[in-house]
């Protein structure tokens, strides 16, 4: 390559590196239900509109809705009182909880803008205050806008790696990199959403202990051969329960 080709990738390599970090400072802002100061490419509104369209998707995948409406109308109910009695009511989010028919995959997930999801495999190893700290956890990572702030996040590594291909041979380290940066950011976002749960299950006057409870049933599905929490998005769920302790006695103080 000649040198003057050379130098013109190196200097587009850095525009492109430079791009990124502006942008990723022009996309700073303090969540006002958390205090925490985020890297976030999508208005409220925007994340509502990717939960909605996403939702009927998500639910296919797990074999559909569970048929059974008195469940359905019981799941929501809980969902409904957590959003009723915490700061979940004061934000623009449209909050839905839906059982799943799935009665293998023991699972709960959120989708940005309030859409938050249970399947029967897991909702049937659950009482009410247990299932309650499910459904507050999840109800976290809408209010914590986590996954709003993942794609802003993978988006600027992105063009990172982009940046660092151009100019070099770094793409595969930057992006490298960028995912362990990721995961250990997934961590945080579930211990966040454990803290939020448990507050909320306190408010709703529900015992913050029956979340041990989940985590303890969680364990048990893992089984033996669970992802070392190097390797997963998930802190390992001893970590979490000491976290939980931690946050029954901050706001419940017992």
């Amino acid at each position: 390559m000649r040198r003057g080709s050379w130098k013109i990738r190196i200097l587009i390599g850095l525009a492109i590196v430079a791009f990124a970090f502006v942008q990723r400072c022009n996309n700073q802002e303090e969540n006002p239900y958390t205090g925490r100061v985020q890297n976030i490419n999508m208005t409220t509104e925007q994340e509502i509109a990717i939960g909605l369209q996403s939702a009927p998707q998500m639910a296919q995948q797990h074999g559909g809705l569970y048929p059974d409406e008195r469940l359905q109308a019981f799941v929501d109910a809980v969902g409904q009182k957590l959003v009723k009695n915490s700061i979940a009511r004061e934000t623009p989010y449209q909050y839905d909880f839906h059982l799943l028919a799935d009665d293998r995959t023991i699972n709960a997930f959120a989708l940005p803008g309030g859409q938050c999801f249970i399947t029967y495999a897991l909702f049937s190893q659950l009482n009410e205050a247990q299932l309650a700290g499910v459904l507050g956890h999840e109800i976290g990572h809408v209010i914590g806008r986590h996954s709003a702030e993942r794609i802003a996040e993978s988006n600027f590594w992105q063009t990172l790696a982009t940046g660092a291909s151009v100019g070099g041979d770094m793409g595969s380290l930057v992006s490298g990199i960028g995912q362990n940066t990721l995961l250990k950011n997934g961590r945080g976002d579930e211990l966040e959403s454990d803290e939020l749960g448990v507050l909320f299950m306190i408010q709703s006057g529900y015992d913050p202990y029956e979340m041990i409870r989940v985590m303890e049933i969680l364990k048990t599905a893992a089984g033996p051969n669970r992802v070392p929490e190097f390797q997963s998005t998930h802190p390992d769920p001893e970590n979490r329960i000491e976290k939980i302790k931690e946050a029954i006695q901050k706001y419940s103080g017992r």
